[in-house]
């Protein structure tokens, strides 16, 4: 019951917050006007710029800025215990995370839908934006070296969901040419989409596991996710991007209300128990753990606060919304929902794995097919059953020994997966199935992270391309181009698990650069809101906070022995992005302040009139 309790009085504080601070920012601080003109319509192009319903935005929205984060943060930051986890997440997303999404939505849809980095050339210095569109440049190298490698480990791991991820994305491509051609028949069109991509998850589990007969399957996936968002980023996001994440949106609503109602069962019955299962507080930690401050709050990013996010409000979301009172809810409303899924998946990572009296054993059958398995878990010294929280470090710790560097992407990935799954085996629903489900849901998210982050970054380039006045880099095509073969380069360097996971050599470079872009979103912010004379206390208190622990982590990172001194061995890449990142923040810094003085009550100069390569027309209207 005590689980139970903690997720309800979780989902209570976000709805109070969105209702009371949420509406007092948007309300009193940033005056929504839904009459005002917003950059969709200004700039309607039918690519990038398409007025779309709130609906279509959230769905949108809130897939891309989920993605892996706040399965895969929450999972490492319980061996901390769970009550710090909680109450960053709680907290942080309704102070920090959800006031720094809808910040960067709002600035941005009243400059022309330009991308944060756009915008800090005017509201600081034009020093700072080519500064900032650097510090994004290599924040979404970081990703996609990060999510293509995901998606890849999740396929070869659980080969039951890889037949459903991809039929997903036929299914999302005819669902936005009906919209294309006027059908408003939004959610029925949805609900026969997921019991589709349900079925295809049934098959792909029971009849048609999908396995590469490669030596090394996360290369070609890695390759073959690449290309796929490459192709994805330079679509109309009509066609694949706005159907595929609304879709994506009901398929995350659907699991989670299965997640919870499993959780409800499981608290009922006594079968999870979250205090049984994991210390709220763990005194024994692994070998080498890095000290809870910084590193819990660059650890859980997504779910709490992320600066990827900005560049999803900045980049995309803010070229879709048709009426400006919207962004409440698509900005600090996903960022809610977002917190709610990090706080499932904290419960399922500590009372739904604790429930688990079995571990995953790969076992490779005749046919060359590697399915997972199961098997009883018994103490060795004993020959019983585990307790739930003997089940819980088994899971994480068996096999893997107990040094922090041991917990495997697989396994972080997996905790959630599997204990979610533990969840709804309450509800009669099959081991087996429930991992499919769960494995499907992360993988699509992180696929919509994936090909947003493709987009955003073709975006960076294109800017920097004018900044630096290098034509050739102004272009779409080729701006994509030099995105993804520079994310699948990195991808492909030799990691930590052999040729093609160099992701894994970035893997601790992402939290801090994540967190980093954080700080400096709300840096633009606030010189928006010191310009126009508006209180400024609830942005500064987070950007302050969100500047100096992530450098405070980068630079425990690179120069304490404890983390294994990043300038030596295979580490150096990683040092050298991470120096590079965190001198690029102090100079930022150092810009911002010298303006600062000079800035209280100076509006700053208007963005030149941005013209779309070609308007968009249609005799029946808008797309969606």
């Amino acid at each position: 019951m005590y689980t139970f309790l903690i997720a309800i009085g979780s989902f209570i504080g976000f709805i109070v917050a969105y209702n009371t601070y949420g509406r007092w920012i948007a309300h009193q601080v940033f005056a929504l006007d839904p009459d005002a003109d917003v950059p969709s319509k200004q700039l309607e192009d039918g690519v990038d710029y398409v007025p779309s319903k709130r609906s279509i935005v959230f769905g949108h929205h809130f897939t891309s800025i989920a993605g892996t984060g706040p399965i895969v943060g929450p999972a490492i930051a319980v061996f901390w215990g769970w009550l710090p986890a909680l109450l960053w997440v709680v907290l942080g997303s309704i102070f920090i995370g959800a006031v720094h999404d809808f910040g960067a939505l709002v600035v941005s849809m009243r400059n022309r839908g330009q991308t944060v980095g756009e915008i800090a050339g005017r509201l600081i210095s034009p020093r700072t934006k080519l500064l900032f569109l650097l510090a994004l440049f290599f924040a979404l190298t970081v990703v996609l070296a990060i999510f293509g490698l995901v998606i890849a480990i999740i396929f070869k791991v659980y080969p039951g969901s890889v037949l459903a991820v991809w039929v997903s994305l036929p299914i999302a491509i005819v669902f936005g040419i009906m919209l294309k051609r006027g059908s408003n028949q939004l959610l029925p069109m949805s609900i026969i989409s997921l019991i589709l991509i349900y079925f295809a998850i049934y098959v792909g589990v029971y009849h048609f596991p999908i396995t590469l007969p490669v030596s090394n399957p996360v290369v070609v996936w890695t390759i073959i996710l690449l290309v796929y968002c490459a192709i994805a980023s330079v679509l109309p996001v009509w066609l694949l991007l706005q159907p595929r994440d609304y879709v994506n949106s009901h398929q995350l609503f659907v699991a989670l209300a299965l997640l919870v109602a499993g959780l409800i069962v499981a608290s009922c019955t006594g079968q999870a128990d979250l205090t049984a299962s994991t210390p709220a507080i763990t005194q024994e930690l692994p070998a080498n753990t890095p000290p809870i401050w910084p590193f819990l709050f660059i650890t859980i990013a997504c779910g709490a606060v992320s600066g990827f996010h900005c560049l999803v409000s900045s980049g995309t979301s803010s070229k879709q919304v048709s009426n400006e009172t919207d962004a409440l809810s698509i900005g600090y409303g996903s960022m809610l929902l977002e917190a709610a899924l990090a706080v499932v998946v904290i419960l399922a990572c500590c009372a739904g794995v604790g429930m688990g009296k079995f571990k995953p054993v790969h076992v490779v059958r005749a046919n060359g097919v590697e399915r997972t398995e199961y098997q009883a878990v018994v103490n060795p010294v004993t020959n019983q059953p585990l307790t739930k929280r003997e089940a819980w470090r088994t899971t994480y710790e068996l096999g893997q020994g107990k040094s922090w560097e041991s917990f495997t992407l697989p396994s972080k990935i997996g905790a959630f997966v599997e204990g979610g799954a533990n969840f709804l085996t309450v509800l009669g629903i099959p081991l087996h199935l429930g991992i499919g489900i769960i494995a499907v849901l992360v993988a699509c998210f992180a696929a919509t992270t994936l090909d947003s982050a493709t987009r955003l970054q073709r975006y960076v380039i294109q800017e920097l391309g004018g900044a630096l006045r290098v034509a050739p880099l102004t272009n779409m095509y080729v701006a994509t181009i030099v995105a993804v073969v520079l994310g699948g380069l990195i991808a492909m360097l030799k990691g930590p698990a052999g040729m093609g996971s160099g992701g894994l050599l970035l893997w601790p470079l992402f939290g801090a650069t994540n967190q980093l872009l954080a700080g400096l979103a709300f840096m633009v912010t606030t010189f928006y809101l010191w310009r126009r004379n508006k209180p400024i206390w609830f942005v500064v208190v987070p950007m302050i906070f969100m500047i100096v622990l992530p450098a405070w982590a980068l630079i425990w990172q690179l120069f304490n022995a404890e983390s294994g001194w990043w300038w030596s061995g295979d580490r150096f890449l990683v040092a050298v992005i991470g120096s590079v990142t965190l001198g690029l923040q102090f100079w930022m810094v150092v810009e911002a302040l010298l303006i600062w003085p000079k800035a209280k009550g100076v509006i700053e100069d208007s963005p030149p009139p941005l013209v779309p390569a070609a308007k968009f027309s249609t005799s029946g209207g808008r797309s969606c």
